[in-house]
């Protein structure tokens, strides 16, 4: 079975119609979404101009995805990469170094368009 975990920038092109994103999504059996994809999805929605039907669509989205929770494993994972990128010099934001600890401790590739998750040596990219 072929799964796969969005960055934040995947979902939202998916759930724009990027019919790109559309196409090499069905590649996949299994989605899954960071819990902190779906809080940056949820703050999104409710930061739009469309809020009401934003935030309909996306918790629709979002429960039609399996989510990825964090727990204890994921939150020791988040230091070891914090301190990783610490030691090169290449901070990256708070919540990417959650969305990356939560697919290296589930072992599922993420799909994204940042660049600087290729700075985590143990994260598996999936590159748009």
């Amino acid at each position: 079975m072929k799964e796969i975990a969005l960055d934040t920038n995947i979902a939202v092109d998916l759930l724009n119609g990027k019919p790109e994103v559309i196409e090499k999504l069905r590649q996949f059996d299994m989605i899954y979404l960071p819990a902190t994809v779906c809080g940056e999805l949820m703050f999104g929605a409710k930061n739009s101009g469309k809020r009401k039907d934003n935030i309909a669509n996306f918790r629709s989205f979002i429960s039609n995805c399996e989510a990825l929770e964090i727990n204890s494993l994921v939150a020791e994972e988040y230091s070891d990469i914090r301190i990783e990128m610490k030691k090169k010099g290449r901070p990256i934001p708070e919540n990417d170094i959650w969305i990356a600890a939560i697919c290296v401790s589930n072992g599922v590739s993420l799909m994204t368009r940042d660049q600087h998750f290729e700075n985590i040596d143990q994260l598996r990219i999936e590159r748009f």
